[in-house]
């Protein structure tokens, strides 16, 4: 059955607008400009939902930019579109990148000398080398293996989607966990790339900086870095009351990053100076009384002993493998000892209250490229401070 002309005829009988039951299921078709723009355009968050298709649900789980609904696709659609314009969707450079594959394209089809060839593997390899540009941060040679099994179990898949059997699966949703058919290959090739995409993220995650990202993965785990405080937040506390500090127990992920950022930028990297108040044989070395003592704190916190890497911001530094929070005797950011800052139980209470109480009412949003943005902090005598920067605070 061809869809669209049994659709063309049918219109010709009962109008532009008129109602199908596919199954049990009733479906409008729209037919013609007239009545698409009208729902689509000028009735368009009213249209805006997606249909049921359900061997696509049960490959993506309702996730995704195309099959999901609600909030899940409002707020992929807006980090979506967000990311691209980052990476420079409608600028110069993805032209850049466009333009380098076509050269890539051109040289692959000089290649064939002119003899009788069938151009469809090139041709649709060049636009999927520069999403993977964006994607993955590298192009592919037209002859890796790894592009060569994602093409074929790409195309694997555009065959199956055109089957009238994925139409009756779709139609007849229980059909898909009890009969074999075309709809087996759709979700076996699905999940294998899946696997591959998330085989690159664990790849991304180990030389992830936050302050650098490359690709569209290094923005999915930012974005996914900023949100999961935010999502421990809605869990824990919700939106309709404060924040308490009886709330920081159950927070292991926000009390992480809370610490990480003292950590990262080691507000008082040399602390006050100390002075022996008697003289003190230590480690070997004979110290006067009255000699002053200085103590570098930022030697402490940024000891790769304890943090790995520790130039680079990663909340993990105070989680363990099971997510929960995990104390450090490093973590001096208030000095430590006899002269440790007498109010850093009033500025822990201020720091954890007043980061959740801003990430439990705004999203943060820069008004420049990420990777535009210098967080070093700025060494000032005894302190050291972030750069001048500017947020936007968008209510959530």
């Amino acid at each position: 059955m061809d869809p669209v002309l049994s659709f063309t005829n049918l219109s010709k009988v009962y109008g532009p607008v008129f109602t199908l039951y596919l199954g049990r299921k009733p479906t409008v078709v729209l037919h013609g400009y007239e009545a698409v723009k009208e729902a689509l355009v000028d009735h368009g968050d009213a249209f805006s939902g997606r249909g049921s298709l359900p061997v696509f649900e049960r490959a993506t789980n309702g996730m995704g930019i195309a099959f999901s609904n609600g909030n899940i696709w409002k707020d992929t659609r807006r980090f979506t579109l967000m990311t691209l314009r980052n990476l420079g969707m409608g600028k110069r450079s993805t032209e850049n990148h466009v333009q380098e594959e076509a050269q890539c394209l051109v040289e692959e089809l000089r290649k064939t000398n002119g003899s009788p060839c069938d151009p469809t593997f090139i041709l649709g390899s060049a636009p999927c080398n520069v999403i993977s540009s964006i994607i993955f941060q590298n192009r592919f040679d037209y002859k890796d293996q790894d592009f060569l099994n994602l093409m074929e179990k790409l195309n694997e898949m555009i065959k199956v989607l055109s089957t009238r059997w994925l139409q009756v699966c779709n139609t007849f949703p229980a059909l898909i966990d009890y009969f074999p058919g075309t709809h087996n290959i759709f979700l076996k090739n699905f999940a294998i790339i899946k696997n591959y995409i998330l085989e690159k993220i664990k790849e991304h995650e180990e030389s992830l900086d936050v302050t650098i990202p490359r690709d569209f993965i290094d923005y999915f785990l930012i974005k996914g870095k900023q949100t999961k405080v935010q999502e421990e937040i809605e869990r824990v506390i919700g939106r309709h009351r404060s924040p308490g500090m009886q709330d920081r127990n159950h927070m292991p992920y926000t009390d992480a990053v809370i610490h990480e950022v003292q950590r990262f930028i080691h507000l008082a990297p040399i602390g006050l100076p100390h002075k022996v108040t008697c003289d003190i044989k230590f480690r070997n070395y004979f110290i006067p009384k009255g000699t002053t003592v200085i103590a570098s704190l930022s030697s402490v916190l940024h000891d790769n002993k304890e943090f790995p890497n520790p130039e680079k911001f990663d909340p993990g530094h105070f989680l363990d493998e099971n997510g929960n929070f995990k104390k450090s005797n490093y973590f001096m950011p208030f000095s430590a000892g006899k002269r440790i800052c007498a109010g850093e139980g009033l500025a822990r209470m201020q720091l954890f209250l007043f980061v959740t109480s801003i990430l439990q009412n705004f999203n943060l949003k820069p008004l420049v490229h990420p990777k535009d943005i210098d967080p070093t902090p700025v060494v000032n005598g005894f302190t050291s401070k972030p750069p001048a920067f500017q947020l936007c605070f968008i209510p959530v």
